[in-house]
């Protein structure tokens, strides 16, 4: 086999290696996972993969041609759309799965149990991160159920507006990251005269001070010196605390699993996203929850999503999401097109449409249950959607704030990241670049073509790997220490 053909309906195929001219009826050079046409297609006609339409033909395409962009133009979605026409009913679990986790006095789990310096403003970054320097594997060797001192900085806080997305989207960030089940103490730690204050954000969201959970800024504390001691200070009389800690056996349903992707190629919507929705689905099955995000990246597979929709307002949510990222791009003077990548191009994607198609397949195939703004607590069990740009570390910084304690990342070109304090596993879409980058690479998806492996069972093999990461085993990325510059908060509007 040479090419894969998705659909009946398609009229492209994809390349699975480099065709020459007169190869399996290529009349140009197909590079791999690229898409030839199997079919003549007239200027302005449809192309079609996955039985969708990808964009149109920005010229005349003869059968056996290169179909990429130079003959394949974008036009926005102009759809007619459906709810909740299918809703395949939930699995049934066979066994109760369960995994080790960190009961939480909130009633979630966690799968981690961190410390974490949060701070309101990049003003005390500096401040943050040298008091959780302090806190080294030999430093915290008397602790062992504690995974660690991390530091959450970012570049905002204060230059912004006082109200309105920017300044929400930022104070439900650091309340997430606060509320996090994998979060088992946090010290916040501010400058003072910032937009963003700390005591606005524990009046607005009800957070308890208490020694889990202490806050402190450069300017009362007496200057930058002093705040680092008191840091220190406060988090080692944090430290027997959350030490306390320990894993005990809770259903898998605990789990809220960060769909993901970064450095999308042609494969991505073939294997590893599939095969992650397959994993999805298994998770659902045990009363669990999915949390599918990107919003830019679902452009032109969102009627698929609003047909699953439970009801007709969850799919309305999810189609104001899609009016709101269409009058952004267009104030801003982008397009919703600007995505894909470079990257993602050289990898066979030509345009958003075909990208989000390939990406909402991470969904899997049960009801979609909610639709939730950036950072929002996600609080339906099963498959959800929360708003996010196409930028993974905001995106999955996002993701963490609303809860998830897992995340599971798809790459078809290769992608270092790890984001603290969820632990973070990488699927490869294909064979060739998980040898390449076999030690950051955790499931090698590619197994579907180059090894005949269904989607079924590489799901199988993935939702297995998210039970043992939950109860503890390292992922790749966390081995190697990734996730600790990965937080990156959504900077909405003005910086003034």
């Amino acid at each position: 086999m040479t090419t894969v053909r998705l659909s009946d309906q398609d009229n492209v195929v994809t390349a699975i290696k480099p065709l020459e001219i007169g190869s399996d009826g290529a009349t140009q050079l197909i590079p791999r996972g690229h898409k030839m046409a199997v079919a003549d297609i007239a200027k302005g006609a449809p192309v079609r993969k996955y039985a969708q339409i990808i964009g149109y033909a920005a010229e005349d395409i003869a059968k056996g041609a290169h179909v990429h962009t130079h003959n394949l133009e974008f036009r926005g979605v102009d759809t007619e759309y459906e709810f909740s026409t299918n809703l395949h009913p939930t699995p049934k679990a066979t066994t109760q799965d369960t995994f080790m986790g960190y009961k939480r006095a909130t009633g979630r789990v966690g799968t981690r149990n961190y410390i974490a310096v949060l701070t309101s403003v990049n003003c005390s970054a500096t401040a943050a991160r040298m008091i959780a320097a302090h806190f080294t594997p030999d430093t915290l060797a008397d602790y062992p159920n504690v995974d660690g001192v991390v530091a959450f900085v970012h570049g905002t806080g204060c230059g912004m507006a006082g109200s309105g997305d920017g300044f929400e989207a930022l104070q439900r960030v650091m309340w997430g990251y606060a509320k996090n089940p994998n979060i088992g103490g946090v010290l916040m730690a501010g400058l003072g005269c910032e937009m963003n204050q700390i005591d606005w954000l524990v009046e607005a969201y009800g957070l308890k001070p208490g020694p889990l959970f202490q806050s402190m800024n450069i300017q009362d504390v007496g200057g930058l010196q002093k705040t680092i001691s008191l840091g220190i200070k406060k988090i080692q009389e944090m430290l027997p605390v959350v030490n306390a800690s320990t894993r005990e056996e809770v259903p898998a349903s605990e789990l809220m699993v960060a769909l993901q992707c970064g450095g999308s190629d042609a494969w991505s919507g073939v294997t590893a996203n599939p095969a992650v929705g397959h994993a999805c689905d298994l998770l659902v099955a045990q009363g669990g929850t999915g949390v599918l995000a990107e919003t830019p990246e679902i452009y032109g597979a969102e009627h698929l999503l609003t047909a699953r929709a439970i009801d007709r307002a969850t799919g309305d949510k999810l189609l104001g999401l899609i009016d709101w990222w269409e009058d952004y791009t267009a104030r801003n003077m982008g397009s919703m097109d600007n995505n894909p990548s470079p990257g993602n191009k050289k990898g066979g994607l030509t345009t958003i449409l075909e990208k989000s198609l390939g990406a909402a397949a991470k969904g899997g195939t049960t009801p979609l249950m909610g639709v939730y703004k950036y950072a929002e607590p996600v609080t339906a069990k099963g498959f959800t959607f929360m708003d996010s740009p196409g930028y993974d570390p905001v995106s999955v910084t996002g993701q963490i704030a609303s809860g998830c304690n897992l995340v599971c990342f798809t790459t078809g070109r290769g992608s270092a990241f790890g984001a603290k304090p969820s632990p973070s596993m990488k699927v490869a879409t294909n064979t060739e670049m998980y040898s390449r980058l076999s030690d950051d690479m955790d499931i090698n998806a590619g197994t579907i073509l180059s090894d005949g492996k269904s989607v079924e069972d590489v799901g199988r093999e993935i939702y297995e790997m998210w039970l043992r990461m939950a109860s503890g085993e390292l992922s790749k990325s966390e081995a190697q220490g990734l996730g600790d510059y990965e937080f990156v908060p959504w900077q909405i509007g003005a910086t003034m």
